[in-house]
């Protein structure tokens, strides 16, 4: 039983990875097709942003009141409507309200899906668990890219919310699996501790973990969100072939994290994360002379 709910969480988790890659694969043709400045993307992933956080500050208590498994169901559900309701926007208002359940959503899943994984499962489940979100990430850019290259954004959030919907349904109808796991490991979700978010920051090891944590997330919205843009505005792609582009970004996550829970029982979590950020380094120096060097070319071709 514990090996169907796994299964059912890591389909979960590529429900919380569908929406997070979407809207920067669209935001190209949305910001144009409703005329406003392409700056204020920034204020609808603001806004997903904050009710994540919002979500997580309050995990503690939900998970306690409602425990993990209608969190997850709740939750996935409400991002879904979320989706439909952004295919179905005509103007910046309308994306904004959107945006807040997406996040509370978004916020809710991710932070009970990881609290109940790292109580539960071995830590190469939790790197398992963050590839099957790369496999989330990966498809909504591709959805993406095949509606633009037909003329239409909005079809493309409408099919992202059709996988989505079918993930809240699988969701729903795995409610029954939670408690059935917990019984026959002899366990009571409702007892188990859930430690708040300020006395988890009392540790000093979670502190740096959030400093990691706010380093690789910079870099993946920054990426995300603004990827198709640059490739379109700056590179001269057309929409659907920058969408499609930024697809690859995210594939290469999703193997990178499969490789991350492969080494992890190698590595341990101290070297994995020293030898991440020193790839991530390096990556980052090696873009940066990419950059300059068709910089420089393009100067001296004109």
């Amino acid at each position: 039983m514990a090996t169907l709910l796994l299964l059912v969480i890591y389909i979960s988790f590529i429900g919380l990875g569908i929406p997070d890659s979407l809207f920067g694969a669209a935001w190209p043709v949305i910001y144009t097709e409703l005329g406003i400045p392409v700056s204020l993307g920034s204020l609808v992933t603001m806004l997903i942003s904050g009710g994540t956080i919002v979500s997580s500050l309050f995990s503690a208590r939900l998970i306690r009141r409602f425990q993990t498994g209608r969190i997850t169901a709740f939750s996935t559900t409400l991002t879904a409507f979320a989706l439909l309701g952004f295919s179905c926007s005509g103007n910046m208002l309308f994306l904004c309200l959107c945006a807040v359940p997406l996040g509370l959503g978004a916020g809710a899943v991710d932070t009970a899906l990881n609290n109940y994984v790292a109580l539960h499962y071995k830590a190469l489940h939790m790197n398992f668990l963050h590839c099957f979100y790369g496999i989330g990430v990966s498809l909504s850019p591709f959805f993406m890219s095949l509606a633009l290259s037909s003329g239409s954004w909005r079809a493309g959030y409408r099919s992202v919310f059709g996988v989505q919907a079918g993930i809240a349904a699988l969701t729903i109808l795995a409610l029954p699996l939670w408690k059935k796991a917990h019984s026959e490991a002899g366990e009571d979700e409702e007892e188990e501790k859930n430690v708040g978010f300020l006395q988890l920051l009392k540790d000093r090891r979670v502190r740096r973990a959030c400093l990691v944590f706010i380093g690789s997330c910079g870099l993946e919205y920054t990426c995300g969100n603004w990827g198709s843009t640059f490739l379109v505005n700056a590179r001269g792609l057309g929409a659907d072939a920058a969408a499609a582009t930024i697809t690859f970004y995210y594939v290469g996550m999703a193997m990178g994290r499969f490789l991350s829970g492969l080494l992890s029982g190698r590595l341990g979590s101290r070297r994995l994360i020293l030898a991440g950020q020193g790839i991530g380094l390096a990556a980052l120096y090696l873009l940066m002379m990419a950059g300059s060097f068709f910089h420089v070319l393009k100067r001296n071709t004109k």
